[in-house]
């Protein structure tokens, strides 16, 4: 078995932590994903108050972890999504559907959504981490 982290040369420098660890033995690989916000390249929180873009941004960093790893969009088989108000996420639904749909299709790798009461970033409304496999 061997370990590796993965650290996309696009996304900010990571400190004490690594995007997704790769997990690989034998044929199998598993990518541990560390949570991602809508952070850019210099760590900055973009769009602060628009869940929908911070969602969008959180996605696409995954999607950079994923392909360092060599896996896509499909190879997800979980999901947590941790957004800091319930009812913004309920009345933005639609909207992370057209930004799913864009970015992962018809694939819906399990998930789950808790409500937190804060992120470490004041300004961040929602950070997503996960599993992904093949």
């Amino acid at each position: 078995m061997s370990k590796r982290p993965i650290n996309p040369e696009d996304l900010a420098p990571p400190i004490g932590f690594a995007h997704g660890w790769l997990v690989e033995h034998g044929p199998q690989r598993t990518l541990y994903l560390a949570g991602q916000c809508g952070y850019d390249r210099g760590g900055r929180v973009v769009s602060p108050g628009d869940l929908v873009a911070q969602l969008e941004l959180a996605m696409r960093n995954i999607g950079s972890v994923l392909r360092d790893a060599g896996m896509q969009y499909a190879d997800l088989v979980q999901l947590d999504f941790y957004v800091t108000s319930r009812d913004d996420y309920a009345t933005a639904r639609k909207e992370f559907g057209r930004v799913w749909k864009q970015l992962c299709g018809k694939h819906y790798p399990g998930m789950a959504l808790f409500q937190v009461v804060s992120l470490f970033d004041l300004q961040a409304r929602i950070e997503i981490q996960g599993i992904a496999a093949t």
